[in-house]
């Protein structure tokens, strides 16, 4: 390809990942205008917009992938954009339904992202040579994550306080058909037939490892989510979530003996992969815990507009970018194990200082540097889990490869949500009962006297702390896979997470 045309694949190869962080901050930035529109008092409720949106993309990406490989990434990838559209329109419609119509078409709204997402990797990786071009493509796909999200936050809020907030999704709907006529037009054609006249076998659709697969994330998911608003105590959290459990089992043994094209090769996964994609579902964790709580925090504790938050929290699109361009000089310097360790660090540092922040401390102390920090955290794990999985797959696995880390990223995000939640819930309807207010669940959001915002603080504070512990997992992790990288460099073994040193330096310029 020109560079004209290399510019114009990057670009709307990566406005699946920028729109699919913006919707996500849909109803995030918003999320008190959305309480007070659909008549909500408890936190649990409001989750479920961000939660559900999240559990159908980290979900369905599964297929995804394979459907990629098997029917042509740029085919799947149109489709995506068709179906986020639709949704997206019917979402913005769905104010005249309630709570549990406005959460389900968000549901369905993420599968749109489920298809976009892996299959936009999986053209970066096939269409782009293995080097520095290819890490560009994912260095700057891993950018438009924090701008996305900003971007997403900022027009939402603006929408929602000044003129209606349904409106942010009906402009996603015609900004998605946009990106479908343009993608269409840009992106290269698939070479299916090409490989088939070739001899190369035709990858099978794994049916009966979707339905284990996609049933019980769906079910574990739903039963961690739901838990905050029902209890733990209800009969059915727990039996949505043994029976969640068991069909992951099944999907386990289904992957391993019963199919012969597998949605997760799981024998194949060397053990670097497996560091790398556990370092991110604790790492993501932390961050969906953090981005949640620090847009409740600013708009229901501290009393900030919708719009006035989403300006606070607009600088991870500067320091996203920087972070994000500065990983392909990083992952020649140092390495993967010490880019994916310093990616932790940042994830327990920016839970950390909001952990401890005072309710009325400025702006610009601990929140400014939290928010500041966190896009390193991002934007330094996701393009080093990416490279690393797109390197150990061969290139008619890329989709499979793409798959892996965005379910992680998505389902952690959901999942860390749902334990926060029941970690808030249980923690502030103790500190209730020390403090006098005895019996019953928290005190309705629409109640705001100072005592009880006190206790709110004291909920948000143990769900940041566990988003602390998620982040210091994930750095115990990387660090032994530092000492695992620094022990095969002893013994002179060469591995593909030392792809970096070689590969940069053997290709050609970059873009």
């Amino acid at each position: 390809m020109t560079r004209t045309r290399e510019f114009l694949f990057i670009f709307i190869t990566c406005m699946a990942q920028f729109l699919s962080l913006g919707a996500l901050n849909q109803t995030v930035a918003p999320v008190m205008v959305l309480a007070k529109y659909f008549n909500i008092e408890d936190y649990g409720t409001l989750s479920w917009f961000s939660a559900s949106y999240s559990m159908s993309v980290g979900t369905f990406i599964l297929p995804a992938g394979r459907l990629g490989d098997m029917y042509g990434h740029k085919r799947i990838y149109l489709i995506g954009w068709l179906w986020f559209a639709i949704w997206s329109l019917i979402t913005g419609f769905s104010y005249v339904s309630g709570v549990i119509m406005f959460s389900t078409c968000r549901a369905f709204q993420g599968i749109g992202p489920a298809l976009l997402v892996p299959n936009a990797v999986a053209l970066i990786g096939r269409t782009l040579p293995s080097g520095q071009k290819r890490m560009i493509g994912f260095a700057c796909f891993a950018a438009c994550g924090p701008t996305g999200a900003a971007t997403g936050a900022v027009f939402a809020a603006l929408l929602a306080d000044l003129a209606w907030w349904p409106w942010s999704f009906w402009i996603l709907a015609v900004v998605c058909v946009i990106m479908m006529a343009l993608a269409f037009v840009i992106l290269p054609n698939d070479n299916i037939r090409v490989l088939e006249e070739k001899g190369a076998p035709k990858p099978k659709f794994d049916y009966w490892g979707t339905i284990t697969g996609v049933s019980g994330l769906v079910l574990i998911n739903f039963a961690l989510n739901q838990a905050p608003l029902v209890t733990w105590m209800n009969p059915y959290i727990g039996t949505l979530l043994g029976v969640g459990c068991l069909f992951m089992a099944a999907f386990i043994y289904v992957e391993l003996y019963a199919t012969d094209y597998p949605l997760i090769p799981i024998r194949g996964l060397q053990k670097d992969a497996v560091f790398a994609l556990t370092c991110i579902a604790a790492g993501w964790g932390s961050h969906g815990i953090w981005a949640y709580y620090l847009y409740l925090f600013l708009e229901h504790l501290r009393g900030h507009s919708a719009l006035l938050t989403s300006a606070e929290t607009s600088p991870v699109a500067i320091t996203g970018i920087c972070f994000a361009l500065s990983t392909v000089w990083l992952m020649n310097r140092i390495g993967v194990s010490w880019v994916m360790f310093l990616s932790m660090t940042f994830f327990m540092l920016g839970s950390l200082l909001l952990a401890t922040m005072p309710m009325h401390q400025t702006y610009w102390a601990q929140t400014f540097i939290s928010i500041l920090i966190m896009p390193g955290a991002m934007n330094l794990s996701y393009p080093a889990a990416t490279m690393l999985m797109s390197s150990a797959l061969p290139k008619d696995k890329q989709g499979i490869a793409a798959s892996l880390v965005s379910t992680m990223v998505n389902y952690s995000i959901s999942c860390g949500l749902g334990f926060a939640g029941s970690i808030d819930r249980y923690v502030t309807e103790a500190e209730a009962g020390r403090r006098g207010y005895h019996g019953g669940p928290p005190p309705p959001l629409s109640d705001t006297r100072d005592q009880i915002q006190d206790i709110r603080l004291v909920g948000f504070r143990a769900a940041y702390w566990f988003s602390v512990v998620l982040g210091a997992l994930g750095m115990g992790i990387a660090g032994v896979f530092i000492i695992v990288c620094q022990r095969r460099k002893r013994t002179g073994s060469r591995h593909d997470t030392e792809y970096a040193d070689d590969e940069i330096s053997s290709t050609g310029q970059g873009l």
